[in-house]
C-alpha cells in the first residue's frame, strides 16, 4: 500500500547529525536504544541528515559501522512506523539499501508537508549560508554528479571509505563556528516571507534551537547526538526540544512552544 510521505503523523520525533562511524560506541548505543524505544510511542520519525558520517552503497557492500542503527530502523519500519530521511552532506548517496531494504523514504533536498500536524519545511541546512558555504556550493554538484558517483563506486570500498573519512573531518564533530547564527538568520527570513510555513527545521550546525519568530512560524534544530544528545518531539499541540536520557525512554524537556488553542488541529 502506498503511503503519503507528505504527512508525518503525530507525535513526530526528529533527530539529526549523529555522525555514526566516528561517534563513540557509547553514542552509537545510546542512539540505537532511543530508536528501539520509539516503537509503540512514535507516530513517525524524521532523520534530518548526517545519521552516518559517511554513507555509500556499492553493489554488494555498505559501510560496516552502520548495521546496528540500520537494523533498528528496519525493525521500526516493519512495525509500521513511517520514517523520512532527509539527506545531509555526509549521507547524500543513499539508494536501494535505504529505500528498499530498510524501507525509509530517502529524500534529497528540502521537504515540505505536514509534520506532527504542523505545516513544515525541512532542510539539512548545508550550503545555505551565502558566504561561509560558497566553496562547498561549488563542490556539491560534483559530489552528487552521476558520473562522479559511478567513478567513486569503482574504487575498492576500503580505499573509498578511507578517502571519504579523511576529507570530512572538519564538520563531523564540531559546532558551527558561528554557533548557528547563520542558519538562524536564514530561518528568520524564510519564515517571515512564507506565512504558510508554521515550522521550519534545519540541522547541520549541531546547535539545538527552538524559537518562535515574531508573527510568523517556529524555527527548530534538533541539534546533534555527539556530545549532549537532543531531539525534537512534535505533536499537534506542542513542539518540544528534549535531551536524551539513559534511564528514560523520554528525555527531559529543555524548551517547548505551544500552538494557540484555536489553531490546534482536530483529531477528528
Amino acid at each position: 500500500m502506498d503511503y503519503n510521505w507528505r504527512v508525518l503523523p503525530s507525535p513526530c520525533y526528529v533527530i539529526s547529525d549523529s555522525h555514526l562511524g566516528v561517534a563513540s560506541r557509547d553514542i552509537e548505543r545510546s542512539l540505537v536504544r532511543f530508536l528501539r524505544n520509539l516503537e509503540g510511542r512514535a507516530g513517525s520519525l524524521l532523520i534530518n541528515g548526517d545519521l552516518f558520517d559517511f554513507w555509500f552503497e556499492w553493489k554488494s557492500v555498505i559501510p560496516r559501522n552502520s548495521f546496528r542503527a540500520l537494523a533498528a530502523l528496519a525493525h521500526l519500519r516493519e512495525s509500521g512506523l513511517p520514517i523520512l530521511w532527509v539527506a545531509g552532506n555526509h549521507d547524500c548517496w543513499g539508494d536501494e539499501v535505504l529505500r528498499e531494504d530498510i524501507g525509509v523514504e530517502y529524500h534529497v533536498g528540502a521537504w515540505e508537508g505536514s509534520l506532527g500536524g504542523w505545516n513544515a519545511r525541512v532542510e539539512h541546512g548545508d550550503g545555505l549560508r551565502e558566504k561561509e558555504d560558497r566553496g562547498y556550493r561549488l563542490v556539491r554538484p560534483i559530489m552528487r554528479n552521476a558520473l562522479a558517483i559511478k567513478a567513486f563506486r569503482a574504487l575498492h570500498p576500503d580505499w573509498a571509505s578511507w578517502l571519504a573519512n579523511g576529507s570530512s573531518g572538519a564538520s563531523r564533530d564540531h559546532r558551527a563556528r558561528d554557533e548557528g547564527r547563520g542558519l538562524r538568520q536564514i530561518a528568520m527570513s524564510e519564515l517571515t516571507g512564507r506565512p504558510n510555513v508554521e515550522l521550519l527545521i534545519y540541522g547541520h550546525s549541531h546547535v539545538a534551537a527552538l524559537e518562535k519568530v515574531n508573527n510568523a512560524g517556529v524555527f527548530a534544530n534538533a541539534g546533534s547526538w555527539l556530545d549532549a544528545p537532543t531531539y525534537l518531539k512534535v505533536t499537534d499541540e506542542r513542539i518540544e526540544l528534549r535531551s536524551a536520557r539513559e534511564d528514560s525512554a523520554e528525555g527531559d524537556c529543555l524548551h517547548s512552544i505551544d500552538r494557540p488553542a484555536k489553531e490546534t488541529l482536530s483529531n477528528a
